[in-house]
């Protein structure tokens, strides 16, 4: 069966300002997630589902779905604020949804196989298609699930600073924990974050999650039970958010699942800041010159099946 790729774009991007799921960042005038679909596509991906809300719906498939439907298997989700929320009476009130454990909960009826999730607004790279591609052939198991990790150093933004989930991972090359850390930034000294009020310094290389999650579907009873918990919880909070790491995180210390992470050495592009987009537009444009991507990337359907079938290899597990 070949994986699903689930791609969470129902973010509001207050910092940035606008819809940057949809904001024209490739030398066409592609989204940043064209790209990813893209790149899933030549991975050997069979299904793309995008996590939306409804108020950006026409505009989300006028300029992203159009273009990618034609190509894979595309169908859509959406995440509300009281989405996966029939158990509870009184609904609290909210400005933003519940976050990115939520969204992959909102998708959970279109997910009947292996899945991967990420980011709309991050850009991955084809190396990590590849890698999470080989993985779901080569090492998925309804216990063992995977993710792509970057190095910190490869992750900043000159304009800012960024959250970024810094990883622990064991000397066999599994995740054991995985923390939100906050205000990260490059000082003179070095790439550091606030700790109990003093800045901490970490390597360039240590290994962050950038949300690109491989998972099996039995994940969904598991989400759907903490989430549950989280909102009776935090129920007075509009802001409190259900992050996929933290749902992760729990299963790991229950040694329900393992973890396998999967190193990246690649540059990593996002805008959390306005600043940010001449940046990323930059850098996909230098990718398009190096010959990495056409210069139009869904174009000539023959072309890109054709590239599908060369570099999917076997079926995926």
């Amino acid at each position: 069966m070949q994986p699903t790729l689930l791609i969470l774009a129902a973010g509001i991007g207050s910092r940035y300002g606008g819809l940057k799921q949809v904001d024209s960042m490739g030398p066409g005038g592609e989204s940043i997630v064209a790209f990813s679909v893209f790149d899933a596509i030549r991975a050997g991906f069979g299904k793309v589902v995008f996590v939306i809300r409804k108020d950006i719906e026409a505009d989300f498939r006028e300029k992203v779905g159009s273009k990618v439907e034609p190509f894979i298997q595309t169908e859509y989700a959406f995440q509300e604020m009281d989405t996966a929320l029939e158990w509870l009476a009184e609904k609290p009130e909210r400005t933003k949804p519940w976050g990115t454990a939520h969204a992959i909960l909102s998708a959970k009826a279109h997910i009947n196989g292996p899945f991967v999730a990420i980011n709309a607004d991050d850009f991955y790279g084809a190396e990590a298609f590849q890698q999470i591609g080989d993985f779901l052939r080569n090492d998925c198991t309804p216990a063992l699930y995977g993710m792509v990790a970057y190095q910190l150093g490869n992750t900043l933004s000159e304009n800012g600073t960024v959250a970024r989930g810094v990883c622990t991972v064991s000397a066999a090359g599994y995740l054991t924990d995985v923390t939100e850390r906050l205000n990260i930034e490059r000082l003179p000294q070095g790439i550091c974050f606030p700790d109990n009020g003093a800045p901490h310094f970490v390597p360039d290389d240590t290994p962050v999650s950038m949300n690109f999650w491989a998972m099996h579907p039995a994940v969904m009873p598991e989400i759907e039970h903490q989430f549950r918990d989280f909102v009776l919880e935090n129920r007075d909070n509009p802001r409190a958010e259900f992050y996929i790491p933290k749902v992760l995180n729990n299963l790991l210390d229950a040694k329900k699942i393992e973890l396998k992470v999967l190193n990246s050495s690649s540059q990593w592009y996002g805008v959390t800041y306005p600043a940010d987009k001449e940046t990323v537009q930059g850098a996909l444009a230098e990718l398009v010159e190096a010959g990495a991507y056409p210069k139009e990337l869904f174009v000539e359907r023959g072309e890109l099946r054709g590239e599908m079938r060369d570099k999917r290899g076997d079926e995926m597990c």
